[in-house]
């Protein structure tokens, strides 16, 4: 069976959705292996005796902006062209329409085209050329 791009983000979302932590699927000499990586958030509770205010916000303005993460569907290695020498998919301050590619993660040989899923202004590339990435991880910022 040929698995397309689409595909494979519907069944990392089906993933991420259960409690499923392990999946590994073989067709032919495809091999896809997945495994959730555990996140344990560790806190640490704090008693007062009397409540106390919070303090004002600092001079500087909030950041009001709405940023949407990009975020890696898979492992693999990031790149920001087409092809070596050729100029990036996008840059930083550049508008962008959604479906437009943003980059192209290679896994397994393969070259996986990264869209924008949302329109807006590329705030921040949060990845090297190049670079190894995982699943999960943010990529890149899109200011909508």
């Amino acid at each position: 069976m040929d698995w397309n791009l689409e595909q494979l983000r519907e069944l990392l979302k089906i993933l991420n959705e259960t409690d499923i932590t392990e999946l590994t699927l073989e067709s032919g000499d495809l091999k896809l292996q997945v495994r959730k990586s555990e996140t344990v958030a560790v806190g640490v509770p704090t008693v007062s005796a009397s409540p106390t205010p919070e303090p004002p916000p600092a001079s500087p303005v909030p950041d009001s902006r709405k940023l949407v993460d990009v975020v890696s569907p898979m492992v693999g290695t990031f790149y920001r062209s087409p092809a070596p020498g050729e100029p990036p998919f996008v840059e930083v301050g550049e508008m962008v329409k959604k479906g437009q590619t943003l980059c192209i993660i290679e896994a397994m040989k393969l070259m996986n085209e990264i869209e924008a899923e949302v329109a807006g202004r590329i705030a921040e590339i949060l990845v090297e050329n190049a670079q190894p990435i995982e699943f999960g991880q943010v990529l890149m910022r899109i200011e909508v």
